[in-house]
């Protein structure tokens, strides 16, 4: 943001400005926002709406001048006006709840799809669904599963045409919303040119359409299996060329408002902690895709309504291995920062330890777990974290990764298993102990996962330092050489902030380095669904 500041600034702040010209200035130019120009309802959810399918919030400052301006206009007074334009979580309960309540009045009740009853909400409030404007924004919004439709069992003839999308009348009708998702979707691709932010939207809205998919029966899954599939390697395609100029940008970015990258994450915790949450967990669900999380969050919720959780994306790091990735998170460090230890994670629990003591913490202050898996785990771990000197948590759920490097029947397979390890209570107990214990909960993912095909194995001896089924690592540029002559369907990316003596070679498209025709779920590569990962707060409902 504050680049676009810049450059607005040079351009069009000719004079000194004051306070209030300040914030119309940075509402203006930076979120296309002109509070003085809402003057009707639909004036501000169109307005309210696009700024958060953007996935993008005002700054408390600035969502209090907006409520300072529209809050003596009859039409607003009865709206958290600042709340809504600067929490997302919050606003799509409220326009989730309006629009169940919209549906009611034109007789349809049934079964909320992805969603729960949630808890009683606070305020109620009318929103002009049937206004072209706001309907043009909702309905995108229910195609890539940002809100959930109502599943009813017949629809009324007096609910308009434009609504429906927004209803499932049966699994075919949940067929066509998935099928309508990805053709939004496919014209939908960021470019070459487009920010990280934009392939972190992106990412997440189509976590929510593979969720979907994953959640239709196998007949009608089957004959969108392909157009999904097209979706997915179009977008991975983009994603690497867009990789090659920007990826190694991202390192240094600024992580005030959330981490770009893995290694963002402790420092942002501790910004967090400066701001007043002075217990953190971290909670890493190893292997975790965005679609993945999804079908957790819907899960959860159902059992726990009074969960709520504030979703972002970040990026892993690029060979998506758990050595790599999930080291720079726990250390804060660019892998070329733990060169000695690229191969292993044994050395985490000292890593994490160490940044939080350069940051003012004991050892006797920091806590670290791996290998929590299940109910059994919990009484355990309550009883370390209900230790009252313990300020940081770092915990690794590892059920996930386990379950993708057993899978047999595909994603479709390990989607069934995660349900079921969801009945378990496991993770709303999870959550539930933390949230009890005074933590500010942090969730993550070291990488996601992917559907790939073998393209056969290279033949090279002893020759990768790392090997893996999407990815191998070669320590000379000779050796590397080599390997890709030798495998016309891989493809070698530079990698910023690895170490200079760790070549990744990568499988090219959704290819992997198991006997040819294989299926298989792995990570390791640069695909959407590998590298863009969850970062959610979890909090219980105010």
């Amino acid at each position: 943001m504050l680049p676009s500041l810049f450059e607005a600034q040079a351009q069009h702040a000719l004079q000194v400005l004051g306070e209030a010209a300040t914030k119309e200035f940075v509402l203006t130019h930076i979120f296309e926002l002109s509070p003085h120009l809402i003057k009707q309802p639909e004036h501000f959810w169109r307005e309210l709406l696009r700024l958060h399918y953007r996935e993008s919030t005002l700054p408390t400052v600035l969502a209090q001048y907006v409520e300072q301006v529209l809050g003596s206009q009859s039409a607003f007074r009865d709206a958290p006006i600042a709340e809504l334009f600067s929490n997302r979580s919050q606003t799509l309960r409220v326009v989730q709840d309006a629009w169940y309540r919209y549906l009611e009045k034109h007789g349809l009740t049934g079964n909320r799809v992805g969603e729960p009853s949630p808890p009683e909400l606070n305020v109620k409030l009318e929103i002009p669904f049937d206004h072209h404007d706001v309907w043009l924004i909702v309905d995108s919004m229910f195609l890539d599963g940002t809100l959930h439709p109502l599943e009813v069992s017949g629809i009324s003839d007096a609910l308009p045409k434009w609504a429906k999308v927004g209803v499932v009348q049966n699994p075919l009708a949940m067929r066509t919303l998935v099928l309508d998702g990805i053709k939004t979707l496919q014209d939908e691709i960021p470019g070459i040119d487009s920010s990280h932010r934009d392939w972190a939207h992106f990412a997440r809205r189509l976590g929510e359409i593979i969720s979907r998919f994953n959640g239709l029966d196998s007949s009608r899954a089957a004959g969108l299996r392909n157009d999904l599939l097209d979706l997915q390697c179009q977008a991975d395609t983009q994603l690497q060329g867009w990789l090659v100029k920007h990826y190694s940008d991202l390192p240094s970015l600024p992580v005030v408002k959330g981490p770009i990258m893995l290694h963002h994450v402790p420092r942002f915790l501790s910004i967090r902690r400066e701001h007043g949450e002075q217990k953190i967990a971290l909670l890493l669900f190893d292997g975790l895709a965005i679609d993945q999380w999804i079908q957790v969050r819907e899960s959860v919720t159902k059992a726990q309504p009074r969960l709520m959780f504030d979703e972002q994306a970040c990026f892993a790091w690029l060979p998506t291995l758990t050595s790599v990735s999930r080291q720079a998170l726990f250390s804060g460090l660019r892998p070329r920062e733990f060169a000695d230890s690229i191969e292993t994670t044994s050395k985490e629990p000292g890593l994490w330890d160490r940044f939080w003591r350069d940051h003012g913490l004991t050892s006797r202050e920091v806590f670290y777990r791996k290998a929590i898996k299940r109910n059994d785990d919990l009484p355990d771990l309550e009883a370390e974290l209900s230790n009252p000197a313990v300020k940081v948590a770092g915990i690794v759920v590892d059920t996930v990764d386990e379950m993708i490097h057993g899978a047999v029947l595909g994603k479709s397979g390990v989607a069934a298993q995660i349900t079921k390890w969801c009945e378990s209570g496991f993770i709303e107990r999870l959550f539930q102990i933390l949230l009890d214990n005074g933590f500010s909960i942090y969730l993550t993912a070291d990488h996601g996962n992917v559907e790939a095909v073998g393209i056969g194995r290279p033949n090279q001896g002893l020759a990768p330092e790392l090997r893996g089924e999407r990815v191998r690592a070669y320590r000379s540029e000779a050796l590397l050489a080599e390997a890709l002559a030798a495998n016309p369907d891989a493809f070698k990316l530079d990698v910023g902030g690895l170490p200079t003596d760790f070549m990744p070679l990568f499988a090219g498209g959704r290819g992997a380095f198991v006997p040819k025709d294989d299926q298989i779920v792995v990570h390791g590569g640069p695909s959407v669904e590998e590298l863009i990962v969850p970062f959610v707060k979890v909090s219980y409902v105010d």
